[in-house]
């Protein structure tokens, strides 16, 4: 810890004093104490971000990470409607598509000849859907590129294909992981709170199953990621008690890589579009954003060393911020973001690695390429920054959009109950 620092907290609140003293210490911060960070104000606050950063420095250094990586969201057809997703549509709908898998394998090679170590599948939950595509789909994957990482099917897909499939979570997870599927997306999460979760998503996976399926997946060598999506109409306190949910599981099975806030996008979110809640908030402020990154970062410390930040959701110019308050990870490249875009994000579906790695120097940090498993693939520094292949593609529309391929006919969803 720095004189500065210290100097700072000798003179700041003497509660807040206390619980960075202890985050400092390397000893756990409580669900309260957690919930007291998000009340800061003035030279508190920016406390709390001095103190997450230098938690960040410690754990994994002055290195930013990234994952080139595509998203391939297969169909936007689902059969949940939840309140924040302005990407589903309803299996009668005009605007739902269904990519054949030829078509997602073409996506995959197209992507790791232009150098991604990573796809992420996630999708809808189409009616009637054979209990075996999301197996094919990886099998076919991994037929024509061996090499590449599946990052696929979130918990709530998984409990959707073992019901489908008419057997246990253990054994579908075993399936899909004998299929290729090597990590799972740990979203779904939204907030862990089951009562909110009856407002926000009501019939979508319990807070108990999504738990299941996370364990289950660690306890057969499956990793995730972890997420938590916020700005809506959850409280400080919903925040600190999922965080701290996340870091029990951690405690238990040590198979998350990652802890990703999520910021709510609310333009087109249903719920907020239609008023469904009392006091619905248009995302997260500046402040909140800020705050639950380092608040992640500081009771995280010990159990899981990744803070990743979202530019989707947050923009270039506050990623930057982020990575000083207690971010680390930079995300993926995506190639195709329709989650985030569907909803009213304006921040683009693509990003460069050379764009990461300029917004990493701006701000004093060292880039380096990651894999899934946040193996350091190449480290730039001032000598060695060189075009990746994806930096090379001066026309990134050809990658396509959502707002493209809901028009595309020959992708169009046919219903199999027509």
């Amino acid at each position: 810890m720095s004189i500065n620092l210290d100097r700072l907290l000798k003179n700041s609140d003497p509660v807040v004093s206390d619980i960075l003293n202890k985050a400092l210490s390397d000893k756990e911060i409580s669900s309260s104490e957690g919930l007291r960070l998000y009340n800061t104000t003035g030279i508190d606050f920016h406390l709390v971000g001095l103190v997450a950063d230098e938690i960040r420095r410690r754990r994994v250094g002055d290195i930013v990470t990234y994952v080139v990586n595509r998203n391939i969201n297969f169909t936007n057809v689902c059969i949940k409607q939840c309140g924040f997703c302005a990407f589903s549509r309803d299996f009668r709908e005009e605007e739902g598509y269904f990519l054949p898998t030829e078509e997602i394998v073409r996506r995959a090679k197209e992507a790791y000849q232009l150098g991604a170590t990573e796809v992420c599948i996630q999708a809808g939950l189409p009616p009637d859907m054979d209990g075996n595509l999301y197996e094919n789909i990886c099998k076919d994957i991994k037929k024509e590129i061996p090499d590449i990482h599946i990052h696929g099917f979130s918990p709530e897909e998984v409990l959707y294909g073992a019901s489908r499939s008419n057997t246990t979570i253990r054994e579908y997870l075993k399936r899909l992981k004998e299929a290729g599927v090597n990590t799972l997306p740990g979203t779904a999460a939204e907030i862990l709170d089951q009562k909110l979760r009856d407002k926000i998503s009501p019939g979508r996976i319990s807070v108990k199953d999504w738990i299941e399926v996370i364990k289950t997946a660690h306890s057969i060598g499956i990793n995730t990621t972890s997420t938590m999506m916020f700005g809506h109409i959850e409280t400080p306190e919903d925040r600190v008690n999922h965080i701290a949910k996340i870091r029990e599981i951690q405690k238990e099975t040590d198979g998350f890589t990652e802890f990703v806030p999520l910021n709510f996008i609310y333009s087109e979110a249903p719920m907020y579009k239609h008023q469904t809640h009392d006091q619905i908030r248009q995302g997260a402020s500046g402040n909140d954003v800020l705050l639950t990154h380092a608040i992640a970062r500081i009771m995280l410390n010990n159990y899981i060393d990744n803070i990743q930040m979202s530019w989707v959701k947050e923009g270039q110019k506050m990623s930057q911020l982020l990575l000083m308050w207690g971010a680390n990870d930079f995300g993926g490249t995506l190639i195709n973001e329709s989650i985030s875009t569907s909803a009213g994000s304006n921040h683009g579906q693509l990003i460069k690695p050379k764009e990461i790695r300029r917004l990493s120097k701006e701000i004093g940090r060292t880039p380096a390429e990651r894999n899934t498993h946040y193996k350091i693939l190449k480290k730039f520094d001032k000598d060695n920054d060189v075009e990746d292949e994806l930096d090379k593609i001066s026309d990134s529309s050809k990658f396509g959009s959502y707002a493209e391929l809901i028009k595309i006919n020959k992708f169009r969803y046919k219903n199999p109950r027509a």
